[in-house]
């Protein structure tokens, strides 16, 4: 997505935050600076492949990282798109922070209204500190909070999603998991529904890795991978 969109976006978004007070406008501008900043830095994973310089292990989770992707489209229904289809070294552990809260003593999660994606039960943060304010801000109100790293996030189609280190730490299964549920998301989310949007995602995830292995006949069983949309 070029740069003109991008920031026609980052307008509309805080335009439309505006009426909440300074504090979400500073809170969507900090969103939109780091997914312009990842954006930024893609770089096209079939180039890389083929570049000398890359490094070998890279290569190679690279062209698993192509296969599973061809393999979400042809076999799996998935989007067609442009979606990890790059590559992005972030040089860190964590993409993004969740900050989860509830009221005390309660099972039922503190839920945040954002343009686009609709309601969900978190805020996400691309710095730690920010996230770390954030919850000490609603520790203060009384809440129990909960902050947690992110592997993956998926903008729901919006911007041509990029592979992240982050994503690479582990196997080809774990890889697999994370671009089989992050498509998912695209193909079909409903806002302010969270526990469906995951079910559906976590069920794409499972079935399509279960394929995925029987065609290579490697093992099955393996344990549903959770990751966040962030908004």
């Amino acid at each position: 997505m070029g740069r003109k969109r991008v920031f026609r976006w980052l307008a509309a978004v805080i335009m439309a935050s505006g009426f909440a007070g300074c504090t979400s406008v500073s809170y969507y501008a900090q969103s939109v600076e780091g997914h312009v900043r990842i954006m930024a830095a893609r770089k096209n994973v079939g180039r890389l492949i083929r570049d000398p310089s890359t490094p070998e292990a890279l290569r190679a989770r690279l062209t698993s990282a192509s296969a599973i992707r061809r393999f979400a489209t042809d076999e799996l229904a998935l989007p067609e798109n442009g979606s990890y289809r790059s590559y992005v070294d972030i040089g860190r552990d964590d993409v993004t922070y969740a900050v989860f809260a509830a009221p005390q003593f309660s099972l039922t999660p503190i839920t945040w209204c954002f343009p686009v994606f609709g309601c969900v039960p978190y805020r996400g943060y691309f710095s730690r500190k920010s996230a770390a304010d954030s919850a000490v801000e609603l520790q203060r109100q009384g809440l129990d909070v909960y902050v947690s790293g992110v592997t993956a996030y998926s903008t729901l189609g919006w911007f041509s999603d990029p592979l992240l280190s982050t994503m690479l730490r582990q196997d080809d299964t774990y890889l697999a998991s994370l671009v089989f549920h992050e498509l998912a998301h695209q193909k079909i989310y409903v806002d302010g529904d969270s526990a469906f949007n995951e079910a559906f995602a976590v069920s794409v995830e499972t079935s399509g890795r279960e394929e995925m292995a029987a065609r290579h006949r490697q093992p099955r069983r393996v344990a549903p991978l959770r990751s966040q949309s962030k908004a």
